[in-house]
C-alpha cells in the first residue's frame, strides 16, 4: 500500500509525457501541412475575391486562359531564378536577356533558308549570356548583384543594337502556335495555351533536376553553406556556372515565347522589370533569399499569384498607377515574409 503513491505518480507522469509527445507530433504535422500548402491558400482566396469583385468575370474560360498566358513567361523566368536564389545568388539580368534573345530570334527568323532556326538561336543566346554571368561570378568571385546589374544594362544595350533600336516584326514567324494557340484536352470543352504547357514542362524538368539528381543536392548544399560544400568536395564553381546558365537559358526561352506571342520585339521595352516579377514569384513561393531552402512548385504558385493579382486589378478597374504601387508592396511583403520564415525556422 505505501508504494501506491509513487506508482501512481510515475503512471501520471508517463501519461503526461505521452500526451505532450502526441501534442508535439500534431504540431509538427500541422507545420508540415502549412509548409506544404505554402501560398496556395492565398492564391485561392485571391481568385475567389476577384471573382466577386469583378461581377463574376474572373472564373470564365476566356479569362482563365488569359491568366495562364500571363503567368507562363514569368513562370519560366522564375524557374531559372529559383536555381540561382537556391545558391544564395540573384540574377537581375533576366529581363534584358529575354529581350536580347527575342531580338536575336526574330532577326534570324527573317533570314531566308535559316528562318526556322530562330527558336534555338533565341534559347542559345540566353544560355551564352547566362554562362558569362556564371563564369564572372564563379571564377572571378565577383558579387552576383554587381555582375547581373551590369549585365542588365549591357545586355539591354546589345538588344537595342540587334534591332538598330527599332521594333522588329515578323508576322510569318515559324512556330508561332506556341505563343497563341492552345493544346486541346477535350474537343470543344477544354484546352490549355501552349505557353502554359511549356511553362509546366519547365517546372517539371526543374523539379526533377533539383530533387532527383546529385546536381540538385549540390545546388542546395552550396546555398546552405558554400564553404562546407567546397570542403565536401563539391565543385562550387561548376554549380554556379550551371545555375546561371540555366537562368539565362530559360530567359532565352522566355524571349522566344514572347516573340512567338507578339510576332515582334523591341530591345528597349521588352522584358522591362521582368526580373522583379520573377524574384517576387520565387520568394512568394517559399525560396529563401539566403539560399538552400525552396521548391520550384512553390515558385509556380508565386507566379500564378502575380498573374492573378495583375489580372484581377485590371478586371476591377484599378488604374495602372495603383497597380505599380500594389506590386511594389507585394515585393516588400515577399521579402518580409522570407525574413519571418527564417526567424520561424531558427525558433523551431
Amino acid at each position: 500500500m505505501p508504494h501506491d503513491g509513487p506508482s501512481q505518480a510515475k503512471a501520471a507522469s508517463a501519461a503526461a509525457s505521452r500526451i505532450a509527445a502526441a501534442q508535439e507530433t500534431k504540431r509538427q504535422r500541422l507545420r508540415l501541412v502549412i509548409r506544404a500548402a505554402g501560398m496556395l491558400p492565398v492564391l485561392l482566396l485571391l481568385c475567389v475575391g476577384f471573382h466577386f469583385l469583378s461581377d463574376s468575370r474572373f472564373f470564365t474560360g476566356q479569362n482563365l486562359g488569359i491568366v495562364l498566358q500571363q503567368a507562363a513567361v514569368n513562370t519560366v523566368l522564375a524557374a531559372g531564378m529559383t536555381f540561382v536564389i537556391l545558391t544564395g545568388g540573384i540574377d537581375l539580368s533576366v529581363g534584358s536577356i529575354l529581350a536580347a534573345a527575342a531580338m536575336a530570334g526574330l532577326t534570324v527568323s527573317k533570314l531566308p533558308d535559316v528562318g526556322s532556326l530562330w527558336l534555338p538561336v533565341a534559347v542559345l543566346t540566353g544560355l551564352v549570356f547566362g554562362v558569362i554571368n556564371g563564369a564572372l561570378i564563379a571564377l572571378l568571385r565577383l558579387p552576383p548583384f554587381i555582375v547581373t546589374l551590369g549585365s542588365l544594362t549591357a545586355v539591354r544595350g546589345l538588344a537595342r543594337l540587334l534591332g538598330a533600336d527599332t521594333t522588329v516584326f515578323n508576322p510569318a514567324i515559324p512556330y508561332a502556335f506556341i505563343g497563341n494557340a492552345s493544346l486541346t484536352l477535350i474537343p470543344g470543352v477544354a484546352s490549355i495555351p501552349w505557353l502554359s504547357v511549356i511553362a509546366l514542362l519547365v517546372i517539371l524538368i526543374s523539379w526533377l533536376v533539383l530533387r532527383r539528381t546529385v546536381l540538385g543536392v549540390h545546388i542546395y548544399a552550396v546555398g546552405g553553406n558554400e564553404s562546407a560544400a567546397r570542403l565536401a568536395g563539391i565543385k562550387v564553381w561548376g554549380v554556379l556556372i550551371f545555375v546561371y546558365g540555366v537562368s539565362g537559358l530559360l530567359a532565352g526561352l522566355g524571349g522566344a515565347m514572347q516573340a512567338a506571342r507578339l510576332y515582334a520585339a523591341n530591345g528597349l521595352q521588352l522584358g522591362q522589370s521582368y526580373e522583379l516579377d520573377a524574384i517576387t514569384a520565387v520568394i512568394l513561393g517559399g525560396t529563401s533569399f539566403v539560399g538552400g531552402i525552396g521548391s520550384v512548385w512553390g515558385t509556380l504558385i508565386g507566379a500564378l499569384i502575380i498573374a492573378v493579382l495583375s489580372n484581377g486589378l485590371i478586371l476591377t478597374g484599378v488604374s495602372d498607377i495603383w497597380q505599380y504601387v500594389i506590386k511594389g508592396l507585394v515585393i516588400i511583403g515577399a521579402v518580409a515574409l522570407d525574413r519571418y520564415r527564417l526567424q520561424g525556422s531558427a525558433r523551431t
